[in-house]
């Protein structure tokens, strides 16, 4: 049989396939004798090679997380034989150990954990500034009381019971039920009684500029009735009962600003005068006998906003008033001057100032309260600085944990503060009538004679709690007023004694705007509905 012609391509692939089939059992010969040749030097770890001047583009080298080995000792210099059952456990129990501890870091503790022993960054731990039991375990629990008739019965102290009796004996107005004592359309942020003693007028402030005044004589409904329905002789479970039937107060309103009336304060030279600060950023009087409200001050660029936080009137020259702002300036204005030299402006804080007061007998020195935590202490007789940087002296300074909210002097030169770290602070300063301009306070005397925990947090839709003393106290005793969280009104001496916590039937939200009459022992708190309250 003639043998078979092959075609030229076939030729060529098997040819092909010789040369690949020779140069693989050429390749495998060049891998196999070079397992037995020594190892070339390589070049250091983490250097390029280089040929010429040509650029390489450097190589992205992933990162793998290892496990956690042990690290590697020598055998022969621990005296162990290579590959020997001793070393192998080592190694065995080394890694045993690492594993153990990774263990061991990853398991849940089960027992009781001291914060003390686990704080990992910041300051150390002190109970006795456990700011956490004061947020939550102090939280608001309505209607639930902290001081009773219990405490007045256990006092040892025959002076001190003798004036907790007295303060505790105020009882809740019953004119009208508090929910019916609507004196303001909205959220109260200031509170005042009028220095008339023979009479209860209240005035309130409310969000969107409103003052509200009650007349606490009315007992009845003005409204002309042929007989004048009581409260006690309707029945809410009647289904003819109409709360419109129920007897309504007599209040008179009138919006005198078109923002927050923040404060406000009668004028020791006259008592029809009112002066009101608003965030609307002026001052007005409010004239009761002309019935005429009249801007004193504002800003020269009516489009400006500097919202007034505070009013106070010099009891020695009550032509002359104080404001604050809330970008931490504070203000000097006198009526009687020409508008171009009226007022003087100076920056206090770089932040919020919340209050401040002037002393009722010294009223060159002043006190702040601003969201930067500090109170301070001024003298107006001393002034530093030049142009915009031109300020009074800082006589001293007291650091809170957090933001204070208000400074309020008394008549003995004490200044009572509230403050988010839920404590209202007494500071004590003796002879500030010796006291030379520019008169520096050391850091140990600006600490407080008496701080009293006290639960602060108001959240968004209270009014800030701030302690308010009472101008002249009959008995000398000075006291101060604050709202409480549980629908009371706490009051305490200056001491940090407690004299009484003031509630009763009908108080359906926190009188958080809490005030004295300046003589009588009459106490007011506005609550955020517009509601009062009134303790006689």
């Amino acid at each position: 049989m003639a043998k078979e012609q092959i075609s030229d391509y076939e030729q060529q692939r098997q040819a092909n396939i010789a040369e690949r089939d020779a140069l693989i059992k050429q390749l495998a010969l060049d891998a196999a004798s070079a397992a037995f040749q020594p190892k070339p030097v390589g070049r250091p770890a983490g250097r390029p090679a280089t040929n010429g001047n040509k650029a390489h583009k450097k190589t992205v080298v992933k990162r793998v997380k290892e496990e956690v080995l042990p690290r590697r000792t020598s055998s022969r210099l621990a005296g162990l034989t290579a590959d020997s059952e001793v070393a192998k456990r080592k190694a065995e129990d080394e890694y045993e150990a690492v594993q153990q501890a990774v263990r061991v870091k990853r398991q849940r503790v089960s027992g009781n954990l001291d914060l003390t022993d686990i704080v990992v960054a910041g300051k150390g731990w002190d109970k006795s500034e456990n700011y956490l039991v004061d947020v939550f375990s102090r939280g608001a629990k309505p209607y639930e009381r902290t001081f009773g008739d219990s405490e007045v019965k256990e006092t040892s102290d025959k002076e001190l019971r003798a004036l907790r009796e007295k303060m505790s004996g105020l009882e809740l107005y019953e004119g009208f039920e508090p929910n019916r004592i609507k004196i303001t359309p909205e959220r109260i942020y200031s509170l005042g009684f009028h220095p008339e003693p023979s009479k209860a007028l209240i005035f309130a402030g409310d969000k969107l500029g409103n003052l509200g005044i009650f007349d606490a004589s009315q007992t009845t409904n003005p409204a002309p009735k042929t007989e004048p329905i009581k409260a006690e002789d309707l029945d809410p479970e009647d289904p003819e009962f109409d709360d419109d039937d129920l007897p309504t107060p007599a209040i008179t309103s009138f919006h005198l600003h078109t923002r927050t009336i923040a404060a406000f304060q009668f004028s020791p030279l006259n008592a029809s005068h009112l002066y009101t600060a608003s965030y609307d950023s002026s001052l007005r009087l409010l004239d009761l006998t002309k019935s005429t409200s009249t801007e004193v001050y504002g800003p020269s660029d009516s489009e400006a906003d500097e919202p007034l936080s505070g009013i106070e009137v010099d009891p020695l020259s009550p032509h002359v008033l104080y404001f604050s702002r809330l970008d931490g300036f504070v203000g000097r204005h006198d009526t009687r001057a020409p508008a171009s030299s009226a007022t003087d402006v100076y920056q206090l804080s770089e932040k919020k100032i919340g209050g401040f007061s002037i002393h009722p007998q010294y009223p060159h020195f002043l006190s702040t309260a601003s969201l930067d935590r500090f109170m301070r202490v001024w003298d107006l007789r001393k002034m530093q600085g030049k142009g915009d940087a031109r300020a009074p002296v800082c006589v001293g300074e007291h650091l809170s944990r957090l933001s204070v909210s208000h400074a309020a002097f008394n008549a003995v030169g004490q200044v009572a503060t509230a403050s988010y770290d839920d404590t209202v602070k007494i500071h004590s300063f003796e002879g500030m009538g010796g006291w030379k301009a520019g008169h520096t306070v050391e850091e140990a005397a600006m600490e407080p004679s008496a701080t009293v925990r006290h639960n602060n947090q108001t959240g968004r839709w209270v009014t800030i709690l701030r302690a308010q003393w009472q101008a002249q106290p009959s008995d000398s005793v000075q006291r101060f007023c604050i709202g409480n969280m549980n629908r009371f009104v706490d009051i305490y001496t200056a001491k940090g004694e407690q004299l009484a916590q003031l509630g009763g039937d009908g108080i359906t939200a926190v009188p958080a705007v809490a005030q004295f009459h300046p003589t009588n022992d009459w106490v007011a708190g506005g609550t955020a509905s517009g509601k009062l309250c009134l303790w006689m």
